[in-house]
């Protein structure tokens, strides 16, 4: 017991963002740093009035701090700015783990089991047509056809991915890795616009099943990761149905209209045109220039679907409807108070 109490209390500290001081300032001192120190250390064990002050302090309930660790989330690649701390990107990771956890939990109460398959491994990626290549397998495999995507998220959520999203910084754009080695992991950033969310996701899709040779620089792995990305939102017939093979001119009335079709942003759109030839390296530098001031595309068209994740919810919903789980259950999986929960459950019978 003192060994999963010790590393859910250091769990629950990272993931609120304190240090061992500040945690026993946010206690009003009920107990010393030595004494934090030593119940993470598993070499002591906190009485159940110091419980319920930690519990309080870090907003979770009493049996967090004994429910038994059954995620590892390992091959973890970050994408930040260089101004996202330390501290700030383990409490992310933390946070996810947590939610993975409950998501396996309500899945095993469910009986659900799934496995992800990969269908791009056996594509070697060097080149810009390698990455076509790619794109246009992920889409056939998963008969996605060759028009835009309506919803990335459900895309993925289908597929046996965990796509978690976070409240989280600027700095913040996403990150993708592997729980218990087999099940993968896509986090984004829950404040970014739509266009950016979809982007996103398929660029971490990108670091979970693109087949990239060994030693290549992050730079360069990142820059095959876009280009995926890109290719998922608009291949490479689609879009030179859309806009031609080669242009000297594009301007800007098209690229909002593909903006809004395909949901992928015009800078993203101009990149790909790039990548395609449809124009070329002087052409994409002006444009470059041209959109400096509006990095946020702000007047420049919005794409009009929705991308949130939904089956984790959907699922501790029918766990608690088909009285698979209490409700108190279904409350604590959700990290929510049980009469939050109540009020939100409507069950129709």
């Amino acid at each position: 017991m003192k060994e999963i109490f010790g590393k859910r209390l250091k769990s629950a500290r990272i993931l609120a963002g304190l240090s061992q001081s500040q945690l026993v300032e946010r206690i009003k001192g009920k107990v010393s740093k030595n004494a934090i120190s030593k119940y993470e250390k598993m070499e002591m064990m906190a009485d159940s009035t110091v419980l319920l002050e930690l519990s309080r302090a870090l907003n979770v309930k009493l049996d967090y701090f004994f429910r038994p660790f059954t995620v590892e989330i390992k091959n973890v690649e970050f994408r930040k700015k260089q101004k996202l701390s330390v501290k700030e990107l383990n409490s992310i990771k933390q946070n996810v783990t947590d939610f993975v956890e409950r998501y396996i939990e309500v899945e095993q109460f469910l009986n659900i089991t799934s496995s992800f398959v990969n269908p791009v491994k056996d594509i070697h990626i060097s080149t810009i047509q390698d990455i076509n290549k790619a794109a246009l397998k992920v889409r056939s495999e998963w008969q996605l056809g060759l028009n835009a995507l309506p919803n990335v998220v459900d895309v993925l959520e289908d597929k046996n991915i965990k796509l978690i999203e976070v409240d989280a910084p600027d700095e913040f754009d996403g990150f993708s890795g592997w729980a218990d080695d087999k099940i993968p992991i896509i986090v984004i950033n829950k404040n970014y616009k739509i266009e950016r969310k979809r982007l996103t996701a398929l660029h971490e899709l990108g670091h979970l099943i693109l087949n990239l040779k060994d030693g290549i620089s992050t730079k360069e792995k990142e820059r095959f990761c876009f280009q995926f990305a890109g290719a998922m939102l608009i291949p490479e017939s689609t879009f030179k149905n859309e806009l031609g093979n080669v242009r000297s001119y594009i301007s800007v009335p098209e690229l909002v209209a593909v903006k809004e079709t395909y949901g992928i942003s015009i800078q993203a759109i101009m990149a790909r045109a790039k990548d395609l030839k449809v124009i070329n390296e002087s052409q994409f530098i002006s444009f470059r220039k041209f959109i400096t001031q509006n990095r946020t595309e702000e007047g420049m068209g919005n794409y009009k679907g929705r991308e949130q994740t939904f089956r984790f919810n959907q699922l501790v919903n029918r766990a608690a409807a088909e009285n698979v789980i209490s409700m108190s259950k279904a409350a604590n999986l959700s990290n929510m108070k049980l009469s939050e929960f109540r009020k939100e459950f409507i069950e129709l019978k």
